[in-house]
């Protein structure tokens, strides 16, 4: 068969072409300009005006209903929180966190001061963090619009401690007392987060808490325009796993759903939000859509009943930070499953594991990744050598298959039945070329899912001008090295005997130069890569098969 590099070609620009239809259907974001200029946030003590609304609690804490009008702008000051890994801003309206910078994290890797910015409190990318209670009548309980009040206008994470307490306090006439206190801890993103009511008065008081996630739709310059991953609402629950809850899904319908043993985030590329309710406790999940394309996902505990002269305390955990894959299996079931490896996970896993070892061995993530492509290379060496061989035979069988074709001209049933009796004398499989590469294909994939959801490669360095794996080559020289590599690595295969495949053929490093010119460099090099090694192992198998034919003509 005189087409199975055309039909390899063309199988894998159909799985390329599939896993850009596959990630815009599950993380595709619609087109959204950005509502005013975004700035660079590098004062946090500037006020910025509150969008922290879900409206009015109704006495039902399951409805939960929507908002109306924004709130006005506020004019009490934030509290600045500072740890060694966050920067936050807390609004006394709700104790709501409004902002958080990632300190170990660049906006873009040339500006290294430019923390990245992840809750912020007004569009374009508002995203923030917001909690209250419901109680058995409206007001009696402060929900997140009540203002609270702090000790303190600023906290630091002094050296020495490894622990870092912030109060703030909320208290009304009739003898109710509430605080919320939100603890971090050195080294961690985990925050932990408790909501104590006091019942001072002379009845029993009856209580829920609730937590929150609310955003708009996310809009970044800096992600290149080909990336598409997801950005929305995540629940997860021992019955349904990992489950995705789009802007759209919150716009066409309410979630409401008991879970025990679950938690509920929102996400966008490489970064989270969560809230993770404690152990054993049946806490029920919403979602709700709000005016100006705002989004909530949240949760809400059952009604607990507070004696008179008593105390309770809401515990959950909050996560705010990158998904590191060697923390987050550690903060609660199925939380590693914020990193999304699609539907090869099974294969994706390993791959990561590989890659961070490599990594920590060699110390950097583009060497690390060409150490891999060796290292698959090898795994994969009898299935290539296979497949180099029959390319080999098919190669020397060329000027005789140009010579049926001339012989039988049109007739193409002849040509065929001639084409088959020539490959069953050869003893060769026109096909035995296709399986081990095909069988390749879905380790490629597996490891753009990587180099696409791994926090660890986010902007980085290789050598020279490559100083972000996870962002395509600016000045697209890797992807025209790798287009020379596909185009010698054809001229060592036999060309097809029709002139228009030939063309066609002839067509792909260009075509496939210009595709790949919009991935991400580290996918770029592991292509590369692999190519200058198949070009090695395909020269000297071609080579040592003209020595031994040559020895049999002898």
């Amino acid at each position: 068969m005189d087409n199975q590099r055309l039909f390899l070609f063309l199988a894998l620009a159909a799985v390329l072409f599939l896993i850009y239809e596959s990630w815009m259907q599950d993380y595709g974001r619609p087109a959204q300009l950005p509502v005013a200029q975004e700035q660079v946030q590098g004062a946090p003590g500037v006020p910025v005006p509150s969008v922290n609304e879900i409206p009015t609690v109704s006495t039902t804490p399951g409805a939960v209903p929507a908002g109306a009008a924004l709130s006005s702008a506020l004019d009490e000051a934030l509290i600045q929180v500072e740890t060694d890994l966050l920067r936050l801003e807390i609004s006394p309206r709700g104790a709501t966190i409004a902002s958080a910078w990632l300190l170990d994290y660049a906006v873009v890797p040339e500006r290294p001061e430019d923390k990245f910015r992840l809750l912020k409190p007004e569009p374009p990318n508002m995203f923030i963090v917001q909690s209250g209670l419901l109680g058995e009548q409206p007001d009696v309980l402060p929900t997140h619009e009540a203002v609270f009040t702090s000790a303190q206008t600023s906290y630091a994470l002094q050296p020495g401690n490894d622990r870092l307490e912030v109060t703030l306090e909320w208290t009304n006439d009739t003898g109710i007392r509430v605080k919320k206190i939100y603890t971090f801890t050195r080294g961690s993103y985990l925050i932990e987060s408790r909501q104590v009511v006091e019942n001072g008065t002379g009845a029993p008081l009856i209580a829920r808490a609730y937590d929150q996630l609310q955003r708009t739709e996310l809009y970044d310059p800096n992600e290149p325009s080909f990336v598409h991953t997801f950005t929305g609402g995540v629940y997860y629950s021992p019955e349904d796993k990992y489950k995705k809850v789009s802007f759209d899904d919150i716009a066409e319908g309410k979630l409401d759903r008991t879970v025990t043993d679950g938690w509920i985030a929102m996400m966008q590329h490489y970064f989270m939000a969560a809230w993770i309710p404690p152990r054993g406790v049946a806490e029920t999940f919403y979602t709700n859509a709000l005016n100006n394309s705002r989004y909530i996902i949240g949760k809400y505990s059952p009604p607990f009943s507070i004696a008179p002269g008593t105390e309770h305390v809401f515990e959950n955990q909050l996560f705010v930070g990158p998904k590191l894959q060697d923390t987050l299996e550690e903060i609660a079931p199925g939380f590693e499953l914020a990193v999304d490896y699609g539907w090869l996970t099974v294969i994706a896993k390993p791959i990561f594991w590989l890659l961070s070892w490599i990594h920590a061995v060699v110390g950097n993530w583009g060497w690390a990744i060409i150490v891999l492509t060796i290292l698959i290379k090898l795994a994969f060496y009898k299935l290539s050598e296979t497949s180099y061989r029959s390319m080999a035979h098919m190669r020397q069988l060329t000027p005789r298959l140009q010579a049926l074709k001339d012989r039988y001209g049109d007739d193409k049933q002849r040509l065929n039945q001639a084409m088959m009796e020539l490959y069953k004398t050869e003893k060769i499989n026109p096909l035995g070329g296709c399986l081990p590469i095909l069988v390749q294909i879905p380790v490629f994939i597996a490891l753009y899912w990587v180099l696409l959801e791994s926090v660890e490669m986010r902007q980085a360095p290789f050598v020279l001008w490559l100083n972000n794996l996870s962002a395509p080559d600016p000045y697209f020289i890797l992807p025209l090295i790798m287009g020379v590599s596909m185009f010698v690595q054809q001229k060592l295969n036999p060309a097809p005997p029709d002139p228009i495949q030939a063309k066609i053929m002839m067509s792909l490093p260009f075509v496939f130069t210009v595709f790949f010119a919009f991935f991400p460099s580290g996918l770029v090099l592991y292509w590369t890569v692999n190519n200058l090694l198949s070009i090695a192992q395909q020269w000297k198998i071609t080579r040592d098969l003209e020595l031994e034919t040559a020895k049999r003509r002898r």
